[in-house]
């Protein structure tokens, strides 16, 4: 089993859905992928019947606050869960340096004693580095660095079990030196702030994101099988799947994937 679980679809100031993380579902472990901006991230997990116990491995973008406040939570309910003597084995963070100074200081300035404890005992941090790859759950992952002109942040390749590749871009347009991880991917995911006939409206530029256009444009670049859009506003949940799938249509030749939180794509 091969699914893409996602947490959230949302940008940083939603209200109407969580802030965009997701999970990669293999048998019966999940990669979990960014925690959201604060405790909604369990609400989410186990709306999706997702346990804590069965997530060993986890990857965070960035320090961005709807990517990086929810880790601490997951770290403190996973802390818990072994105090308990309810959770086996070891919970690995992959993050770039900078991030694990950060998730570190936060852990240490608001979680408690025994749960701290578990950092460097049961709960590790990960440094990855631009280009490496490392074998996760039977996945071959390589990060990258996606070249943000804001807070530093990588995105990622796996190559799941089928042999299929599912990329990450991260929550920036596209940066043509990352091509050679993602070109070819069956699975692309690329963040997508609006639509570019609300581009007036919600000034995605400004804030360094893509519109539906761009990102389409880039996955018919990139030659992608299927392409996720997440990362968005949140003005007109009712009808974000049917406008944002239409206006891609005119750039992008493959199969578009709008999901709304909590929906599980089968990869």
């Amino acid at each position: 089993m091969e699914e893409l679980i996602m947490l959230g679809t949302g940008s940083a100031m939603v209200t109407n859905c969580f802030n965009t993380c997701f999970a990669i579902h293999l048998s019966e472990e999940y990669f979990l992928v960014d925690a959201g901006g604060g405790n909604g991230i369990l609400r989410q997990l186990e709306q999706t019947n997702i346990p804590c116990k069965n997530i060993h491995h986890m990857f965070v973008t960035h320090s961005h606050t709807d990517h990086v406040l929810g880790v601490i939570w997951v770290i403190r309910k996973i802390a818990t869960l072994m105090n308990q003597n309810k959770y086996q084995g070891n919970f690995t963070i992959y993050c770039h340096r900078e991030l694990i100074d950060i998730i570190t200081t936060i852990t240490k300035l608001t979680l408690k004693k025994k749960d701290i404890q578990q950092l460097g005992q049961r709960i590790f941090f990960k440094e990855v580095q631009d280009g490496q790859s490392l074998s996760i759950l039977a996945m071959k992952m390589t990060f990258f660095d996606i070249a943000s002109i804001k807070a530093k942040q990588f995105g990622f390749t796996a190559v799941l079990p089928s042999g299929k590749r599912f990329s990450c871009l991260g929550d920036e347009p596209f940066n043509e030196r990352c091509q050679d991880y993602v070109e070819n991917s069956e699975w692309l995911l690329s963040e997508a702030f609006c639509l570019y006939a609300d581009r007036d409206v919600f000034k995605p530029y400004e804030k360094n994101h893509s519109t539906v256009k761009e990102a389409c444009e880039t996955a018919e670049l990139l030659k992608a099988k299927n392409l996720v859009l997440y990362h968005t506003e949140d003005k007109n949940m009712k009808n974000r799947q049917y406008s944002y799938t239409k206006e891609g249509a005119a750039y992008y030749k493959g199969q578009i994937y709008v999901p709304d939180d909590l929906a599980v794509i089968v990869l």
